[in-house]
Protein backbone atom coordinates (compact mmCIF):
# COMPACT_ATOMS: atom_id res chain seq x y z
CA UNK A 1 0.00 0.00 0.00
CA UNK A 2 2.98 2.35 0.75
CA UNK A 3 4.66 2.16 -2.41
CA UNK A 4 1.46 2.42 -4.24
CA UNK A 5 0.72 5.37 -2.16
CA UNK A 6 4.49 6.71 -3.23
CA UNK A 7 4.38 5.66 -7.08
CA UNK A 8 0.92 7.29 -7.40
CA UNK A 9 2.05 10.36 -5.78
CA UNK A 10 5.19 10.90 -7.61
CA UNK A 11 3.65 10.24 -10.97
CA UNK A 12 1.31 13.36 -10.14
CA UNK A 13 3.31 15.55 -8.33
CA UNK A 14 0.89 15.41 -5.28
CA UNK A 15 1.62 14.40 -1.37
CA UNK A 16 1.22 10.48 -0.47
CA UNK A 17 -1.55 12.38 1.90
CA UNK A 18 -3.67 13.41 -0.86
CA UNK A 19 -3.56 10.33 -2.34
CA UNK A 20 -4.87 8.80 0.45
CA UNK A 21 -7.49 10.89 0.54
CA UNK A 22 -9.00 10.10 -3.13
CA UNK A 23 -8.38 6.63 -2.80
CA UNK A 24 -10.52 6.59 0.47
CA UNK A 25 -13.50 9.01 -0.83
CA UNK A 26 -12.44 12.08 1.43
CA UNK A 27 -13.56 15.21 0.50
CA UNK A 28 -10.97 18.19 -0.02
CA UNK A 29 -9.28 17.42 -3.20
CA UNK A 30 -9.96 19.08 -6.48
CA UNK A 31 -11.78 17.13 -9.49
CA UNK A 32 -9.02 17.47 -11.16
CA UNK A 33 -6.59 15.99 -9.21
CA UNK A 34 -8.76 13.24 -8.42
CA UNK A 35 -9.13 12.12 -12.31
CA UNK A 36 -4.92 12.72 -11.83
CA UNK A 37 -4.92 9.92 -9.49
CA UNK A 38 -6.93 7.39 -10.61
CA UNK A 39 -5.68 7.73 -13.86
CA UNK A 40 -2.10 7.36 -12.63
CA UNK A 41 -3.41 4.33 -10.91
CA UNK A 42 -4.52 2.83 -13.83
CA UNK A 43 -1.76 3.36 -15.95
CA UNK A 44 0.75 2.08 -13.28
CA UNK A 45 -1.10 -0.83 -13.36
CA UNK A 46 -2.49 -0.59 -9.71
CA UNK A 47 -6.43 -1.68 -9.23
CA UNK A 48 -8.41 0.78 -8.54
CA UNK A 49 -10.41 0.35 -4.49
CA UNK A 50 -13.70 -1.68 -5.50
CA UNK A 51 -15.71 1.65 -5.08
CA UNK A 52 -13.75 3.22 -7.33
CA UNK A 53 -13.65 0.50 -9.65
CA UNK A 54 -16.86 1.58 -12.47
CA UNK A 55 -17.44 0.32 -14.98
CA UNK A 56 -13.70 0.33 -15.65
CA UNK A 57 -12.39 -2.06 -18.35
CA UNK A 58 -9.75 -2.60 -21.03
CA UNK A 59 -10.80 0.72 -23.06
CA UNK A 60 -8.67 2.65 -25.32
CA UNK A 61 -10.67 5.75 -26.79
CA UNK A 62 -10.28 6.39 -30.52
CA UNK A 63 -10.66 9.78 -31.74
CA UNK A 64 -11.70 10.71 -35.59
CA UNK A 65 -12.26 14.49 -36.77
CA UNK A 66 -14.64 12.95 -39.45
CA UNK A 67 -16.56 9.82 -40.96
CA UNK A 68 -17.38 11.32 -44.41
CA UNK A 69 -14.31 10.44 -45.46
CA UNK A 70 -13.57 7.54 -46.05
CA UNK A 71 -10.04 7.25 -44.79
CA UNK A 72 -11.11 7.77 -41.41
CA UNK A 73 -13.22 4.40 -41.29
CA UNK A 74 -10.24 2.26 -42.53
CA UNK A 75 -8.34 3.76 -40.25
CA UNK A 76 -10.91 2.88 -37.22
CA UNK A 77 -10.59 -1.05 -38.14
CA UNK A 78 -6.87 -1.26 -38.66
CA UNK A 79 -6.70 0.38 -35.02
CA UNK A 80 -9.83 -1.82 -33.99
CA UNK A 81 -8.84 -4.73 -35.14
CA UNK A 82 -4.86 -4.45 -33.87
CA UNK A 83 -6.51 -2.88 -29.86
CA UNK A 84 -8.65 -6.22 -30.19
CA UNK A 85 -5.24 -8.40 -30.46
CA UNK A 86 -3.56 -6.38 -27.85
CA UNK A 87 -7.06 -6.95 -25.55
CA UNK A 88 -8.34 -3.84 -25.90
CA UNK A 89 -11.83 -2.14 -26.61
CA UNK A 90 -12.18 0.77 -28.53
CA UNK A 91 -14.35 3.29 -27.61
CA UNK A 92 -15.34 5.46 -30.62
CA UNK A 93 -15.19 9.09 -30.55
CA UNK A 94 -16.39 10.99 -33.53
CA UNK A 95 -16.54 15.05 -33.90
CA UNK A 96 -19.32 16.20 -35.92
CA UNK A 97 -20.78 19.72 -37.05
CA UNK A 98 -22.98 21.06 -33.80
CA UNK A 99 -22.45 17.41 -31.38
CA UNK A 100 -19.70 16.71 -28.88
CA UNK A 101 -16.67 18.48 -29.38
CA UNK A 102 -13.02 16.46 -29.15
CA UNK A 103 -12.37 18.04 -25.44
CA UNK A 104 -15.95 17.13 -24.03
CA UNK A 105 -14.94 13.51 -25.97
CA UNK A 106 -12.05 13.46 -23.43
CA UNK A 107 -14.02 14.26 -20.48
CA UNK A 108 -16.37 11.13 -21.76
CA UNK A 109 -13.10 9.01 -22.22
CA UNK A 110 -11.77 10.19 -18.29
CA UNK A 111 -15.01 9.23 -16.71
CA UNK A 112 -14.91 5.43 -18.68
CA UNK A 113 -11.48 5.17 -17.06
CA UNK A 114 -9.90 4.43 -20.56
CA UNK A 115 -6.43 3.52 -21.05
CA UNK A 116 -4.98 5.31 -23.29
CA UNK A 117 -5.80 7.20 -26.50
CA UNK A 118 -5.46 7.56 -30.20
CA UNK A 119 -6.15 10.44 -32.32
CA UNK A 120 -6.70 9.62 -36.06
CA UNK A 121 -7.04 13.29 -37.11
CA UNK A 122 -7.84 15.93 -34.94
CA UNK A 123 -7.14 19.47 -33.28
CA UNK A 124 -3.59 18.69 -32.31
CA UNK A 125 -2.72 19.16 -36.29
CA UNK A 126 -4.52 22.94 -36.22
CA UNK A 127 -1.81 25.92 -35.21
CA UNK A 128 -4.99 28.12 -34.40
CA UNK A 129 -7.34 25.40 -31.99
CA UNK A 130 -7.63 25.37 -28.54
CA UNK A 131 -5.27 23.09 -27.51
CA UNK A 132 -6.57 22.32 -23.38
CA UNK A 133 -7.26 19.15 -23.73
CA UNK A 134 -4.32 17.96 -24.95
CA UNK A 135 -2.24 19.52 -22.26
CA UNK A 136 -4.66 17.90 -19.73
CA UNK A 137 -3.69 14.63 -20.94
CA UNK A 138 -0.15 15.42 -20.69
CA UNK A 139 -0.35 16.46 -17.06
CA UNK A 140 -2.57 13.12 -16.33
CA UNK A 141 0.56 11.03 -17.81
CA UNK A 142 -2.29 9.86 -20.00
CA UNK A 143 -0.83 7.16 -22.62
CA UNK A 144 -1.74 9.03 -25.83
CA UNK A 145 -0.80 7.96 -30.01
CA UNK A 146 -1.09 10.84 -32.55
CA UNK A 147 -1.37 10.19 -36.38
CA UNK A 148 -0.01 12.26 -38.36
CA UNK A 149 1.84 15.81 -38.06
CA UNK A 150 0.73 17.39 -34.60
CA UNK A 151 1.59 20.83 -33.86
CA UNK A 152 5.52 20.55 -32.30
CA UNK A 153 4.49 21.94 -28.48
CA UNK A 154 2.53 18.35 -27.98
CA UNK A 155 4.79 15.59 -26.54
CA UNK A 156 3.14 12.59 -27.78
CA UNK A 157 4.03 9.73 -30.00
CA UNK A 158 3.49 10.76 -33.33
CA UNK A 159 3.18 7.89 -36.49
CA UNK A 160 2.68 9.90 -39.70
CA UNK A 161 3.07 9.33 -43.61
CA UNK A 162 5.85 11.04 -44.81
CA UNK A 163 4.33 14.77 -46.59
CA UNK A 164 8.12 15.53 -47.95
CA UNK A 165 7.90 12.46 -50.05
CA UNK A 166 3.70 12.36 -51.06
CA UNK A 167 4.23 15.37 -52.44
CA UNK A 168 7.35 14.45 -54.21
CA UNK A 169 5.63 12.34 -55.58
CA UNK A 170 2.87 13.52 -56.99
CA UNK A 171 4.94 16.39 -58.38
CA UNK A 172 7.34 14.41 -60.00
CA UNK A 173 4.57 12.06 -61.67
CA UNK A 174 2.99 15.25 -63.20
CA UNK A 175 5.71 16.90 -63.76
CA UNK A 176 7.47 13.74 -66.07
CA UNK A 177 4.09 14.47 -67.76
CA UNK A 178 4.86 17.97 -68.81
CA UNK A 179 2.96 19.94 -66.22
CA UNK A 180 4.44 23.10 -65.77
CA UNK A 181 1.30 24.72 -64.06
CA UNK A 182 0.51 22.64 -61.29
CA UNK A 183 -1.93 24.16 -58.55
CA UNK A 184 -2.17 22.20 -55.09
CA UNK A 185 -5.02 22.36 -53.03
CA UNK A 186 -4.25 21.98 -49.25
CA UNK A 187 -6.41 22.13 -46.29
CA UNK A 188 -6.31 24.96 -44.00
CA UNK A 189 -3.26 27.42 -43.74
CA UNK A 190 -2.70 26.52 -40.29
CA UNK A 191 -2.93 22.67 -40.60
CA UNK A 192 0.53 21.26 -40.05
CA UNK A 193 0.26 18.17 -42.18
CA UNK A 194 -0.93 20.81 -45.42
CA UNK A 195 1.88 23.51 -43.90
CA UNK A 196 4.41 20.23 -44.59
CA UNK A 197 2.89 19.63 -48.02
CA UNK A 198 3.09 23.39 -49.28
CA UNK A 199 7.39 22.89 -48.02
CA UNK A 200 8.07 20.10 -49.93
CA UNK A 201 6.38 21.48 -52.53
CA UNK A 202 8.50 24.77 -52.33
CA UNK A 203 11.73 22.65 -52.21
CA UNK A 204 10.72 20.34 -55.30
CA UNK A 205 10.02 23.60 -57.44
CA UNK A 206 13.23 25.35 -56.43
CA UNK A 207 14.91 22.20 -57.09
CA UNK A 208 13.37 21.59 -60.51
CA UNK A 209 12.77 25.24 -62.05
CA UNK A 210 9.11 24.65 -61.86
CA UNK A 211 6.95 27.77 -60.86
CA UNK A 212 4.81 27.90 -58.08
CA UNK A 213 2.99 31.18 -58.04
CA UNK A 214 0.88 32.58 -54.94
CA UNK A 215 -2.13 32.15 -57.40
CA UNK A 216 -1.36 28.09 -57.75
CA UNK A 217 -1.84 27.47 -54.28
CA UNK A 218 -5.55 27.01 -52.80
CA UNK A 219 -6.34 26.30 -48.97
CA UNK A 220 -9.91 24.70 -48.26
CA UNK A 221 -11.63 22.75 -45.70
CA UNK A 222 -11.80 19.18 -45.88
CA UNK A 223 -14.75 18.24 -47.82
CA UNK A 224 -15.23 18.03 -51.53
CA UNK A 225 -17.51 21.40 -51.93
CA UNK A 226 -15.03 23.17 -50.18
CA UNK A 227 -12.45 21.58 -52.32
CA UNK A 228 -14.72 22.09 -55.32
CA UNK A 229 -15.02 26.29 -54.62
CA UNK A 230 -11.16 26.10 -54.22
CA UNK A 231 -10.02 24.14 -56.86
CA UNK A 232 -12.29 26.27 -59.49
CA UNK A 233 -9.86 29.19 -58.62
CA UNK A 234 -6.69 27.22 -59.78
CA UNK A 235 -8.69 26.16 -62.83
CA UNK A 236 -8.82 29.74 -63.73
CA UNK A 237 -5.56 30.77 -62.83
CA UNK A 238 -4.45 27.80 -65.71
CA UNK A 239 -3.41 24.65 -63.73
CA UNK A 240 -3.37 21.65 -66.10
CA UNK A 241 -2.91 19.79 -63.09
CA UNK A 242 -4.00 19.87 -59.21
CA UNK A 243 -2.50 18.17 -56.36
CA UNK A 244 -4.79 17.39 -53.69
CA UNK A 245 -4.12 17.17 -50.05
CA UNK A 246 -6.90 14.45 -49.67
CA UNK A 247 -9.21 12.23 -52.01
CA UNK A 248 -12.93 14.03 -51.42
CA UNK A 249 -10.35 17.66 -52.37
CA UNK A 250 -9.36 16.18 -55.37
CA UNK A 251 -13.20 14.82 -56.22
CA UNK A 252 -14.11 18.43 -55.84
CA UNK A 253 -11.78 19.33 -58.22
CA UNK A 254 -12.52 16.90 -60.66
CA UNK A 255 -15.81 18.21 -60.44
CA UNK A 256 -15.12 22.16 -60.44
CA UNK A 257 -12.56 21.20 -64.01
CA UNK A 258 -15.88 19.57 -65.57
CA UNK A 259 -18.28 22.81 -64.32
CA UNK A 260 -15.50 24.64 -66.16
CA UNK A 261 -16.36 22.86 -69.37
CA UNK A 262 -12.97 21.14 -69.69
CA UNK A 263 -11.73 17.57 -69.11
CA UNK A 264 -10.15 15.18 -66.73
CA UNK A 265 -7.25 14.14 -67.24
CA UNK A 266 -7.66 15.55 -70.93
CA UNK A 267 -7.16 19.35 -69.99
CA UNK A 268 -6.34 18.86 -66.16
CA UNK A 269 -4.57 15.99 -64.34
CA UNK A 270 -5.97 15.52 -60.80
CA UNK A 271 -3.83 13.76 -58.05
CA UNK A 272 -5.73 12.99 -54.63
CA UNK A 273 -3.96 12.16 -51.32
CA UNK A 274 -4.79 8.59 -49.25
CA UNK A 275 -6.30 6.11 -51.93
CA UNK A 276 -9.40 5.81 -49.78
CA UNK A 277 -12.16 3.31 -50.58
CA UNK A 278 -13.70 3.22 -54.45
CA UNK A 279 -10.91 5.79 -55.28
CA UNK A 280 -10.43 3.23 -58.46
CA UNK A 281 -14.17 3.35 -58.90
CA UNK A 282 -14.46 6.64 -60.02
CA UNK A 283 -14.71 8.22 -63.44
CA UNK A 284 -11.65 8.45 -64.19
CA UNK A 285 -10.32 6.07 -61.60
CA UNK A 286 -8.39 8.32 -59.50
CA UNK A 287 -4.31 8.65 -59.27
CA UNK A 288 -3.65 9.45 -55.45
CA UNK A 289 -0.73 9.30 -52.80
CA UNK A 290 -1.78 6.19 -50.58
CA UNK A 291 -1.14 6.08 -47.12
CA UNK A 292 0.27 2.73 -45.70
CA UNK A 293 -2.59 2.18 -43.44
CA UNK A 294 -2.16 -0.64 -41.87
CA UNK A 295 1.30 -0.36 -41.10
CA UNK A 296 0.66 2.53 -39.38
CA UNK A 297 -2.38 1.60 -37.95
CA UNK A 298 -0.51 -1.21 -35.97
CA UNK A 299 2.36 1.08 -35.38
CA UNK A 300 0.28 3.36 -33.32
CA UNK A 301 -1.69 0.44 -31.59
CA UNK A 302 1.94 -1.21 -30.32
CA UNK A 303 3.23 2.40 -29.19
CA UNK A 304 0.25 3.03 -27.15
CA UNK A 305 -0.11 -1.28 -25.66
CA UNK A 306 3.76 -0.61 -25.35
CA UNK A 307 2.97 2.91 -22.94
CA UNK A 308 0.15 1.51 -21.44
CA UNK A 309 2.48 -1.63 -19.79
CA UNK A 310 4.91 0.87 -18.33
CA UNK A 311 7.50 0.89 -21.39
CA UNK A 312 9.64 3.94 -22.46
CA UNK A 313 8.62 4.33 -26.03
CA UNK A 314 10.12 6.36 -28.60
CA UNK A 315 8.91 9.95 -28.69
CA UNK A 316 10.45 10.77 -32.30
CA UNK A 317 8.46 10.77 -35.03
CA UNK A 318 7.64 7.48 -37.04
CA UNK A 319 7.40 8.59 -40.87
CA UNK A 320 6.20 5.87 -43.19
CA UNK A 321 6.45 5.81 -46.76
CA UNK A 322 3.53 6.66 -49.02
CA UNK A 323 3.42 4.93 -52.99
CA UNK A 324 2.11 6.46 -55.82
CA UNK A 325 -1.05 4.90 -57.09
CA UNK A 326 -1.37 6.12 -61.24
CA UNK A 327 -5.18 5.89 -62.61
CA UNK A 328 -7.08 7.13 -64.69
CA UNK A 329 -6.78 10.70 -63.71
CA UNK A 330 -3.42 12.35 -65.02
CA UNK A 331 -2.21 12.63 -68.55
CA UNK A 332 0.27 14.10 -70.53
CA UNK A 333 -0.05 17.87 -70.58
CA UNK A 334 -2.24 18.67 -73.43
CA UNK A 335 0.24 21.14 -76.27
CA UNK A 336 -1.56 24.07 -78.11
Amino acid sequence: MSRRLADVATKVGVSEATVSRVLNGKPGVSQATRDAVLTALDVLGYERPTKLRGERGRLVGLVLPELANPIFPAFAEVIGGALAQHGFTPVLCTRTAGGVSEAEYIDLLLGQHVSGVIFAGGFYSERRADHGHFRRLEQLGLPVVLMNASIEELDFPRVSTDDLIAMRQALGHVTSLGHERVGLLLGPADHVPSERKLSAARSFADAHGLRLDDELVAHSQYSLESGQAAAHRLVEAGATAIVCASDPLALGAVRAVRRAGLDVPGDVSVIGYDDSALMNSTDPALTTVRQPIEPMGRAAVDLLAGMIAGVDVPRDELLFEPELVVRGSTAAVRRP
